[in-house]
Formats: structure tokens, C-alpha cells, sequence
């Protein structure tokens, strides 16, 4: 298997130092390989693989950061090993070309998986049973989690870490490698516009107002009229340094805050849809129905601090 350079800079982020001085109990990282000896990836950066594809079958997650030539067919014997850790409940994760070694297992055959844009049509030529989807950053199909190019790698790498330790964790790792936690849009955008917690530049300190307040009802006037602006030389200094809109960013802002309070206490979800300004707990699930895809009650149950740690001790067991 090789490998691409800043796809596999990006696992050794994760796996690495982002990952240090957390209290949780962070994944173990290995590489493995179907060749042996050392991999030569692209930019001449050798990989040592110390593992062979027996690994797999004790993976609880395996990624496939990049693939060497799409057009390639991958080796019968990697394509057996990841149907068979797939069928065992390993999870499998592409990034960029790496989805082409998963297509060729036929197990995305009939379900949403995307690629880096480049790579879209190819995808779908050869695999007409797949339904791409080439505008997204990346798709969660469950077990089988497919993502565009190196950039998107990262933020589908956010996305795992969300859903197995929470907003929190997701939010200080994304703070560890200096970049936004969750990013809006897709492929179509070249990935150009991110959403950033905090601007560096002038607006900074109305931000962190903001997020101080966003119980109250704020409007995009609100703002303006605090920044001594006009509402439309606000809407485009606040795009220059946020990557976004005023209302997108206040939504963004409103999610998050909801997320830490159902990890971290005990409020009804009344009580939280009103301190984060969202005013009833219908319009709270309408939103992370919609953003997040699953209710408030269920992700306070999965990442709750009470929760996580019986998951903990359980898999200490």
C-alpha cells in the first residue's frame, strides 16, 4: 500500500502530538502494509511499515490515507483482508485516492462515498454502483467513512474524533493543529472558506463578546451596530476574516456551546436551548437534527462525562 505525503502527515497529527495530554484514553497508532521493508511515498518521504495486513484484524479503525495509481487494481489479498476486518465491525476510512481501494472490496457498492474532485468521474466510471458524491468533504456511511483530498482528511479525522469523544475533544484537538473544528460547504468551493472559532484580525474582540452572550438574541444589526459599522460593511469584513456569515457563524457558535453543556451537566434541554439562544428545546432539536444529524437526548447520552466514562471502564474490562 502506498502512500500520499500530506495524507499520511495528517494521520501522524492525529495519532501524535494532537492526541498527547488528553484524559481520555487516545487511539493506538500502527502502520501496516501488504509489501515489506520501508514504503516510499510520495515527496520521498519513507514510511516504515512494521506491521503487516494480520493487523487488520484487531483494528478497530483502519485508514487508508491515499492510493498510488487509481487506476491500478489493489492486491487481492489486501481487498480480502479489509472485507474481512469490515465484516468483524472494523471501521474503514478513506481519504482522498484512498477510495479506490475500497471500491475495489464492493463494499460501497449501493452506498454515498466521495473523493477528492479530480478523482470524481474516474470513481464513477469505474464503479457505477457507488453513489458518488462529489461536492462534500466527506461522507459518513456508518462503518464506511469516505473523504475528498488531504484537507478533508483532516476534518473527516474531526468528524471520527467527534463521534467517539465528543464536541470537547474534537474542538481542543482542532486547537492543537490550528485549524476550525467544523468547516461549511464542500468541494465545489474549493475549500476555500473555513469556519474559524476566533478572527485574528479586527473583529476578534466583538467575537469573543459574541460567544459570551449568546444567550441573548443577537442580530447581524446587533453586531454591526456594536463594531460602528453599516450591517453591509460588516456582512463583508466579518466573510474577510471569518470565512463565513454573521448568521452562520452565530448558528455554528450556538451548536457548539449547546454540545459542551449536554457533555458537561445536567440542564433540561430547555434550560440549554435558552442559554444558548436558541429559545425552546423544539427549535434545539430541529437544528441538531439537521447540522448534526441526531437529537439532543442521543448525544447527551453517547458523549455525556457520565457516559464516557463507563465506556471507559467497560473497555477496560
Amino acid at each position: 500500500m502506498a502512500f500520499a505525503r500530506s495524507s499520511l502527515e495528517s494521520l501522524l497529527s492525529f495519532s501524535g502530538c494532537a492526541g498527547k495530554n488528553l484524559d481520555v484514553e487516545w487511539y493506538d497508532f500502527e502502520v501496516c502494509s501488504l509489501e515489506r521493508g520501508p514504503i516510499r511515498a510520495t515527496g520521498g518521504i519513507l514510511v516504515e511499515a512494521r506491521r503487516g495486513l494480520r493487523s487488520l484484524q484487531r483494528a478497530g479503525t483502519i485508514v487508508i490515507p491515499g492510493w498510488r495509481n487509481a487506476d491500478e487494481p489493489p492486491p487481492q489479498a489486501l481487498i480480502n483482508a479489509l472485507r474481512t476486518a469490515h465484516a468483524e465491525g472494523g471501521r474503514l476510512v478513506s481519504i482522498c485516492s484512498g477510495v479506490f481501494v475500497l471500491a475495489a472490496t464492493g463494499l460501497l457498492d449501493g452506498h454515498r462515498a466521495t473523493t477528492h474532485w479530480r478523482y470524481a468521474d474516474r470513481l464513477m466510471s469505474r464503479f457505477p454502483k457507488i453513489r458518488v458524491e462529489p461536492d462534500v468533504l466527506y461522507v459518513d456511511a456508518g462503518n464506511i467513512l469516505t473523504s475528498a483530498g488531504s484537507a478533508a482528511g483532516i476534518d473527516l479525522c474531526l468528524h471520527i474524533v467527534r463521534c467517539d469523544y465528543g464536541a470537547e475533544i474534537a474542538n481542543e484537538i482542532a486547537r492543537r493543529l490550528v485549524m476550525p473544528p467544523h468547516r461549511e460547504g464542500g468541494q465545489a468551493q474549493y475549500v476555500r472558506d473555513p469556519i474559524r472559532s476566533v478572527a485574528t484580525g479586527g473583529l476578534a474582540p466583538l467575537l469573543q463578546w459574541a460567544q459570551a452572550h449568546l444567550d441573548e438574541a443577537l442580530r447581524v444589526e446587533d453586531l454591526a451596530r456594536k463594531a460602528a459599522m453599516s450591517p453591509r460593511t460588516f456582512a463583508r469584513r466579518f466573510r474577510e476574516q471569518t470565512g463565513t456569515t454573521p448568521h452562520q457563524w452565530l448558528m455554528h457558535q450556538r451548536l457548539l456551546s449547546a454540545q459542551r453543556r449536554l457533555e458537561r451537566n445536567g440542564e433540561s434541554i430547555d434550560q440549554i436551548a435558552e442559554a444558548v439562544g436558541l429559545q425552546t428545546a423544539a427549535t434545539l432539536r430541529q437544528y441538531f437534527g439537521r447540522v448534526l444529524g441526531t437529537t439532543p437526548t442521543a448525544y447527551r447520552r453517547q458523549f455525556s462525562v457520565s457516559s464516557k466514562a463507563g465506556r471507559r471502564v467497560e473497555r477496560n474490562r
